[in-house]
């Protein structure tokens, strides 16, 4: 008998992930496994009910079932016929399915949902029970179903509707902010520590209320589910409703008994009467009339509570954007303002600006010592913590002038030379800003030695920063090169908006064989960025490279388009980046081979990360050109991206590319099935196509694709072909990015 805990999974918003982990772990969750939008977890059946009555952070609570075939519709109907329904809950239960995907068979999700519907239903027939209704609105059982690639998660939903909805707001304001994003940017900004110690939460832009009545809500202890309906798991056979009965009881008695106690002062404004009245509609529905108190005052008139003293609060605040109100350059005096009440009323105060325009933020003219991504439905933001503690507000910078050129207040206590350093990032960022947006860009290269006196490469990883040093050419002195490295250093954190301590620094210079491998630091600290569909494993401060290389994201997007329904091959893979986005565009298998173990254990970990199993997606450590030598099977699509250098211990001799790709490309293509694509890429200098190999293959040179705006200065800092078997058929030309 298999006495494992049952699995369950529960989505989130995008950046909350680790919070769920942790608030599911402190409800009795165990081995808790992130994922993006969503964290894995074990435990008894009561703690998944727990989840869904607690969690101020989970959008669904889902009980996996199983993964079925669904390379077809037919084959999703009969997988689905096959499963023991009446175990899980009674004939005559009213049903619902919620099914999101698409694949080459099954391309609305409409159908796909009818046909699991038809499943179901047929099952019940066929084993003599009642019919199940169909209820899309108010159904006792929701089914989820996944669908990715040939494959189907078959899940059902214990909550039955999404958990943000509390039940305390009808209407919002025109941005609305949902429940569970705001209990994550309050988590952020450590208000339940502040509230135990006797801090206030004011709200000084409030809309509808929401932070502010989740924030009563953490400081009343109120079970966030406490005021909803019945659950979906209550129809489920898994549902020991006396144990439900008794963890209602016990949720009951936490908020009456956090009601009568002293709370905090919790305050909310807005320039909007008919916002503000909204918003104490939404309070009294939640049960917290006497405790969140909200009248209409503008942002000018904003002041501290002096009816009694308040040392210490949170300012938490979601001010309009751009997508709520108004055109982004005429919100820069609203922030301005919002900054200026910051540091002159609250002094020694915490403060929380969730935006999704870090140069908004910047207006404000007060430095935030952290950040957070996150995402307010589609819509990527920020979150902006401030200590008001000797935080001195900065002179309001002009208004960006046509060549953008703008000056920043702060760059007064700076060098003629870091000025203009810091002014160029911040042109940089705002040339770039609305393209990284679009296309949702986190990691990207920001400065490139534009300036060849401040010769360093700055690359933005989510909220922090790598900077590289190029060595200084023979011309420049050592002690003019270290003079304008500080000035870069006091440049930075300011320019960028990030703590110094989220600046890795680097001296970039040629390195040999194992010297790629080798440990520049030991502080073992990684940070998990986005890239399209991926969550990738970066480390900014041990190793000579990041774990990410940004100037082929192209390439790797690229691969992930073309890789559904292929075998991928990935040549010196690195850390497996190519490789894992391949998995996610729908590669039926990869193979992974680099003669490093700390890459292949990087690449592993980035597998993990993204619930790709090793079984479909093989890691080999290995020399690429000895492993081909004796390689076997053959691929739909290979990625050989090799070093421009390497003398590795487990070669003979050293390898150059120039001299060596010949070779080395013959022998990839070898493993090329008719119809393949093999791409071949490289960061050499100079490098050249041996002219034999265009005779032999169709070499097309694509580099100038590959290239994404933030390196246009660079257009050098790679090259890329496609090689096919055989040229294209007249009229035929190669796809383009």
């Amino acid at each position: 008998m298999n006495s494992a805990a049952p699995s369950w999974f529960a989505t989130c918003p995008k950046g909350v992930e680790s919070l769920l982990a942790a608030e599911l772990a402190a409800l009795g969750a165990g081995s808790t496994r992130e994922s993006v939008a969503g964290v894995s977890f074990s435990g008894a059946p009561v703690v998944a009910f727990r989840a869904c009555l607690w969690s101020r952070l989970a959008n669904r609570v889902l009980w996996p079932l199983a993964t079925v075939d669904a390379s077809d519709a037919d084959s999703l109907y009969r997988a689905l016929r096959e499963m023991p329904w009446a175990d899980w809950f009674a004939p005559g239960r009213s049903i619902a399915v919620d099914f999101s995907g698409t694949n080459r068979a099954i391309r609305n999700t409409q159908f796909g949902a009818q046909r699991v519907k038809d499943a179901i239903v047929d099952w019940f027939r066929a084993h003599g029970g009642v019919r199940p209704a169909v209820d899309r609105r108010a159904a006792e059982v929701r089914i989820n179903l996944r669908l990715v690639r040939q494959r189907a998660s078959v899940s059902l939903d214990l909550a039955g509707h999404s958990l943000h909805q509390r039940g305390y707001r009808r209407r919002t304001g025109a941005a609305p902010l949902k429940e569970n994003l705001a209990a994550a940017i309050l988590l952020r900004a450590d208000w339940p520590g502040m509230a135990a110690r006797g801090g206030a939460l004011i709200d000084p832009m409030c809309g509808s209320g929401t932070l502010l009545i989740e924030g009563a809500m953490m400081a009343a202890d109120i079970a966030p589910g406490l005021a909803r309906g019945r659950f979906a798991f209550e129809h489920l056979s898994l549902c020991d409703a006396a144990q439900w009965q008794a963890l209602l009881v016990d949720a009951r008695g936490r908020a009456e008994r956090g009601l009568a106690a002293s709370l905090p002062e919790i305050r909310g404004y807005d320039s909007d009467a008919k916002v503000i009245h909204r918003a104490m509609e939404n309070i009294e529905r939640a049960g917290l009339k006497k405790v969140v108190r909200v009248s209409r005052k503008p942002l000018a008139e904003l002041s501290r509570p002096t009816h009694r003293p308040i040392d210490t609060g949170l300012l938490v605040t979601n001010p309009p954007y751009g997508e709520r109100m108004g055109e982004r350059e005429q919100l820069h005096g609203l922030y301005r303002e919002l900054g200026e009440k910051m540091s002159g009323e609250f002094p020694g105060w915490r403060a929380a600006v969730f935006t999704s325009d870090i140069e908004l933020g910047r207006a404000t003219g007060l430095r935030s010592h952290k950040r957070y991504a996150l995402f307010n439905g589609a819509i990527a933001s920020h979150l902006l913590l401030f200590d008001l503690r000797n935080n001195t507000l900065r002179e309001p910078a002009p208004q960006p002038a046509t060549d953008g050129d703008a000056a920043v207040g702060a760059d007064e206590a700076l060098s003629e030379g870091a000025a203009m350093f810091a002014n160029r990032l911040r042109k940089n960022r705002r040339r770039l800003s609305s393209w990284l947006k679009k296309a949702g860009i986190e990691c990207y290269r920001l400065y490139d030695a534009d300036m060849p006196e401040y010769a360093v490469a700055v690359d933005i990883y989510a909220d922090q920063a790598h900077v590289a040093e190029y060595r200084a050419p023979a011309s420049v002195s050592a002690d003019a090169a270290a003079r304008r490295l500080q000035e870069v250093r006091a440049a930075l954190p300011a320019a960028l908006d990030i703590d110094e301590r989220h600046i890795a620094w680097k001296v970039r210079s040629r390195q040999r064989g194992a010297q790629q491998y080798t440990r520049q630091d030991q502080r073992g600290e990684t940070l998990v960025v986005r890239e399209g569909a991926a969550r990738l494993r970066v480390n900014l401060h041990d190793y000579l490279d990041t774990g990410l290389f940004l100037d082929h994201r192209p390439l790797r997007l690229r691969i992930a388009r073309e890789a559904r329904g292929a075998d991928f091959l990935n040549l010196f893979a690195y850390t497996g980046s190519a490789t894992v986005h391949a998995a996610l565009g729908g590669a039926r298998s990869t193979t992974s081979v680099d003669v490093s173990n700390t890459y292949t254990n990087w690449l592993a970990d980035n597998l993990a990360l993204n619930d790709l199993s090793q079984e479909a997606h093989r890691v080999v450590r290995a020399d690429c050109l000895a492993w081909l030598q004796r390689a076997r099977d053959s691929y739909d699509l290979v990625l050989l991206d090799p070093p421009s250098f390497s003398n590795s211990k487990s070669r003979q001799d050293d390898f150059d590319v120039q001299r060596d790709h010949p070779a080395l490309v013959r022998a990839a293509m070898a493993r090329l099935r008719p119809g393949g694509v093999l791409y071949f890429s490289n960061n050499r200098r100079g490098f050249r196509l041996d002219p034999q190999l265009a005779q032999e293959f169709h070499c097309q040179d694509i580099s100038a694709q590959t290239i994404d705006r933030d390196f246009e200065r660079n257009r050098k800092v790679h090259q890329c072909w496609c090689i096919r078997h055989a040229a294209p058929q007249a009229g035929e030309k190669a796809p383009e990015i």
